[in-house]
């Protein structure tokens, strides 16, 4: 997860020509200010101090802040989309959008219709008679978007980033981490009580007897999955998750499992080689595959198939459902209106959530809310930043001349995407109808499965997005080596056309800054110009490398985001150095864009000052305890306060801004601070 954007705004440039010919403002909500807290004892509180004091997290969130604010406008503005298409649809793609969303609100139907939608998965799994057969349903249940101890994907191939490649790796866990099963921390043993309690309520609801036997024996099976699992940490290392193998050689990993049965189930009966991301889970799996017993495999997938299908059966497993998920796990008090829920649906809820019908949406959505000239002046900006990177390589004192030149040249070789795809996807195929809501989602899965597998042996589809226009975020992508930054992120408060350009530096610079610095993190850096891992460093710069994020690790490693629960250092090692670099090279773009002159004094803040509150303000979010808990297992960033304060405790411009003193509680001394891009 990589995330967000912007560069170097000139007087003429992003900014557009109304901006440049009017007086512009601040671009800071003085509203959320709590002068009480100095900058120089803690940045985030003194930016966002007072919407601290006085914003409750929404009944229906698990936390709050600028990202979720803007999600939710994106919502609105795509339920008027769906909502004009179920009323009137232009065309066929706007039928089948209407079409969707209304399956998805006929609430009377879906009760009406009960579990008659499942029946026959069901059926097929009390069909299952062997080892042999479980196996095989591991392989379908990729195709149906039902987790299953293992997971199936095509993606780019790490190594060679001119092809696509089959993927196995562990899977098949309802709570979010292996940690869940593993420690005793009260909100891990609160969540296992409430996957119980889930298994239970869903055999219930399904007149199936033996639930109580059935919750025992899934979470025992869960537990040894847990058990063998790699850490999100260990999944962070990009060489060990490279594991080249002939799918005729897979024995020699993992004995008699049966490979052929999964890969036949998958569609793929001739897949000549498969990377292993977790081998040791396999070889683990394979001892294991048969402790259960069938009919313990068969408790496992009837309730996996249940709770994929829940948020799509009737109220009483909608309820079942967001009382583990959502309540027992992130905290959260009150279910989405059900209208949410049926946009978050068809649209995507999020990054790599595409929905039902995602593009077609992003598609109307530009139309409507994306300037095509914002665009352009985005790509433009983009490629001031990329400058900007440039000087700053060339300026490393810590990197030799031989790795310097292999690292610009990754830069240089970096693409970027703005706003919306060249190409949308084609929905043509797909069948939505308007009363078969569970069948609307299985063939959206399958129609997507097939849309992926089909690609196997194409050439790499580079102009392919991993998000939607709607998308509130921004990413980097290693095997293609590029920045992407979606049309519903270029909003206030991350860009304002209207504000002075010192918070947009600090906002939407500070972002695209981030994700170029993803390319150069402790793993994007593994990868060379074309996207593939392959080592282009010298020894000697990688051990100084090291150093340097190690130091960074350790720094991280201090902050308590809960009483007794600190960050992992390793585990957000990566956006901690995209944040940090990002907004070095933010600073550094926005000071050349002043041409050596001051920018103005605004509300009492000088422009230094008011680039560094432009970043405290887009991390501007609450968090419910569980849901803070939640992320610090499973997230690669920091929580919001320490994305905001940890990064400018290095920056030397930070301690000039605001005149930090050795008594002050951000300050750090110069020799400890730490520069990496």
């Amino acid at each position: 997860m990589k995330y967000l954007v912007l560069s170097l705004l000139t007087l003429v440039g992003f900014i557009g020509q109304v901006a440049a010919q009017t007086a512009r403002h601040s671009g800071i909500d003085f509203s959320g200010l709590d002068t009480a807290v100095r900058p120089q004892d803690d940045l985030f509180r003194h930016m966002n101090g007072r919407w601290l004091l006085s914003t409750e997290i929404p009944a229906d969130k698990s936390n709050y802040g600028s990202f979720t604010a803007l999600a939710d406008s994106a919502r609105d503005n795509v339920r008027s989309i769906i909502e004009e298409s179920a009323r009137k649809p232009a065309n066929e793609i706007g039928r089948k959008i209407g079409d969707f969303y209304q399956s998805y609100m006929n609430e009377e139907l879906i009760n009406r219709k009960g579990l008659d939608p499942l029946q026959a998965e069901l059926a097929s799994i009390d069909a299952l008679g062997s080892i042999e057969d479980v196996v095989a349903y591991f392989g379908r249940t990729a195709a149906l978007g039902i987790p299953s101890p293992i997971g199936f994907m095509i993606d780019v191939d790490d190594k060679d980033s001119a092809r696509y490649l089959a993927n196995v790796a562990q899977y098949g866990l309802t709570l979010p981490d292996r940690d869940y099963y593993l420690q005793d921390k009260d909100n891990y043993k609160n969540a296992r009580q409430a996957l119980i309690a889930y298994i239970t309520r869903l055999y219930a609801l399904t007149k199936r007897p033996g639930g109580d036997v059935a919750a025992s024996n899934i979470l025992k099976l869960e537990t040894s999955l847990a058990q063998v699992q790699w850490s999100k940490t260990e999944l962070r290392d990009a060489e060990k998750r490279y594991n080249l193998y002939r799918t005729a050689d897979l024995g020699k990993l993992t004995g008699t499992f049966p490979w052929q049965r999964f890969f036949d189930s998958c569609g793929l009966p001739k897949l000549d080689e498969v990377n292993v991301v977790t081998p040791s889970y396999f070889q683990s799996l394979a001892e294991m595959i048969r402790t259960p017993g069938v009919e313990g495999w068969k408790e496992y997938l009837r309730f996996r198939v249940l709770d994929a299908a829940a948020p799509y059966l009737p109220q009483d497993f909608v309820d079942a459902h967001f009382e583990l998920h959502e309540r027992a796990v992130s905290g959260v008090p009150q279910q989405q209106p059900r209208w949410k829920r049926g946009v978050d649906a068809t649209a995507g809820a999020g990054a790599g959530d595409f929905g039902v019908l995602g593009d077609a949406l992003g598609q109307l959505y530009v139309d409507k809310h994306f300037p095509a000239e914002s665009r352009r002046q985005m790509n433009q900006l983009v490629k001031n930043l990329l400058k900007t990177y440039e000087t700053s390589i060339q300026e490393l004192a810590w990197m030799t001349p031989a790795t310097k030149q292999k690292a610009l040249e990754k830069l240089s070789h970096m693409t970027t995407k703005i706003g919306y795809p060249d190409e949308w996807r084609d929905y043509s195929k797909l069948e939505i109808r308007p009363d078969d809501l569970v069948g609307n989602i299985r063939r959206s899965s399958e129609f997507e499965y097939q849309r992926r597998l089909s690609r196997l042996h194409l050439p790499v589809d580079r102009k392919e997005w991993g998000m939607t226009p709607q998308t509130v975020n921004a990413y980097y992508n290693p095997s293609l080596n590029e920045i992407v930054f979606p049309a519903a992120i270029l909003q206030p408060p991350f860009f304002d056309a209207q504000a002075d350009d010192a918070v947009n530096y600090g906002g939407i610079g500070a972002v695209i800054g981030h994700e170029i610095s993803h390319g150069f993190d402790d793993q994007g850096s593994r990868y060379d110009a074309k996207g593939n891992l392959s080592n282009w460093w010298t020894d000697e710069d990688r051990q100084a490398y090291e150093a340097l994020t190690n130091r960074l690790v350790a720094q991280f490693d201090e902050y308590e985001a809960l009483p007794g629960r600190k960050l992992n250092g390793k585990l957000t090692l990566g956006e901690n150095i995209a944040d940090l670099s990002g907004m070095a090279i933010a600073f550094k773009a926005y000071r050349l864009s002043l041409e050596k002159a001051d920018g103005p004094v605004i509300e009492g803040y000088t422009s230094s000052q008011r680039f560094f509150l432009g970043w405290a303000q887009i991390w501007r979010r609450k968090y419910r305890d569980d849901e803070l808990a939640r992320r610090l297992v499973v997230d690669p960033h920091s929580p919001s306060l320490f994305r905001a304060n940890g990064p400018v405790r290095n920056l030397d411009a930070f301690f000039e801004a605001f005149q930090i003193k050795p008594a002050d509680k951000m300050f750090k001394p110069k020799a400890d601070r730490i520069q990496i891009w």
